[in-house]
């Protein structure tokens, strides 16, 4: 998966969620589904509690993340 592939399960609409990244076609955040990971939950567990999310979403949140994490600003 890369960053179009991403873009086809996040988008960032100002009008949901304050803009913060969501998976599309839900009210849920990238965030919030990067902590119920980091909780121990794995993506059918997930699945299972929010049927909309399937494990490709879990995954493009993932790399979502590592790709937001990989871009370092230089300071002017």
């Amino acid at each position: 998966m890369n960053l179009p592939d991403i873009t086809a399960y996040i988008e960032v609409n100002p009008q949901v969620r304050f803009g913060k990244p969501i998976v599309k076609g839900t009210r849920t955040t990238v965030a919030e589904v990067l902590e119920m990971l980091a909780n121990g939950m794995i993506a059918t567990d997930i699945q299972e509690e929010f049927p909309a999310l399937g494990p490709e979403a879990v995954r493009a949140c993932l790399l979502y993340a590592a790709y937001k994490e990989s871009v370092v600003l230089l300071a002017a």
